[in-house]
């Protein structure tokens, strides 16, 4: 029983590291979307953001612990984790800088009025939701069973560890979000890094999904074998140091030191 909560607080904390990353470019693409604004809207822009963070993800995440067991509907989030991160991993390495994506949004919100700009920014806020609780969600359905029964269609201790990883993203977009930013400032590899976790991620709910008893393309208990968990585990470990060590940080670091 103590491994299998270890094997939860573990992945607890993988989500919380996650979710900061992903809650410092939410926190990010607000303030730049509100950045045209005078001070006082601009503040009410962003506080209305954050509200409706809490709200969107909230209700991504009961409307996805209901379904979380459908085998389609982890097909699909598998090729929009799949698709997330690649792109975003083939855009940092061969395309445009992320920082002309947020030039752009920049320039596409200056000149609008206050209620357009907490438009896009309820935009924004979706589909970041979207990302975090399919992260969360991937992430818990590789875990066994926990003895606290179901809610909804999902196991009571999966769904714990993907509410507690949505509360840690709220928290850290409100609290954090400016230390996360910083970091990302310090060491820029990190971002590509965070989303190459998602894709990975991604790969883990394509193994639950391949093992589902209507597909059994693999074996229905592979996702939580030992020599699943240990690969999972130990590639997201060498992704995370990649990332954390990456020659692009030293760079950074060196160019612009703080």
């Amino acid at each position: 029983m103590e491994s299998l909560w270890l094997e939860y607080v573990w992945a607890l904390l993988i989500l919380i590291g996650l979710e900061g990353l992903l809650s410092a470019d939410n926190a990010l693409v607000l303030a730049v979307i509100a950045k045209h604004l005078p001070d006082d809207q601009k503040k009410k822009a962003i506080n209305y953001g954050i509200i409706m963070a809490f709200v969107f993800r909230f209700a991504a995440l009961f409307a996805i612990s209901f379904i979380a067991n459908v085998w389609q509907i982890q097909a699909i989030g598998a090729a929009y984790l799949l698709y997330l991160g690649l792109k975003h991993i083939i855009k940092a390495r061969f395309g445009k800088e992320n920082k002309n994506i947020r030039e752009d949004i920049k320039k596409d919100a200056a000149g609008k009025g206050f209620w357009p700009t907490v438009g896009k920014i309820a935009l924004a806020d979706l589909a970041f939701a979207i990302d975090s609780i399919l992260a969360a969600v991937a992430l818990a359905l590789g875990l066994p069973d926990s003895p606290l029964g179901n809610f909804g269609g999902m196991d009571g201790g999966k769904f714990i560890v993907v509410l507690l990883g949505g509360i840690a993203g709220l928290i850290l977009i409100k609290f954090a979000a400016t230390w996360f930013v910083k970091l990302l400032a310090q060491r820029p590899a990190l971002e590509t890094t965070a989303y190459a976790i998602v894709a990975w991620v991604g790969v883990k709910l394509v193994v639950i999904t391949l093992a589902h008893e209507d597909i059994a393309v693999l074996d229905h208990h592979f996702p939580h074998s030992t020599a699943w968990t240990l690969i999972f585990y130990g590639v997201l470990v060498a992704i995370a140091l990649l990332g954390w060590f990456a020659p692009a940080n030293k760079k950074q670091s060196q160019a612009d030191p703080l």
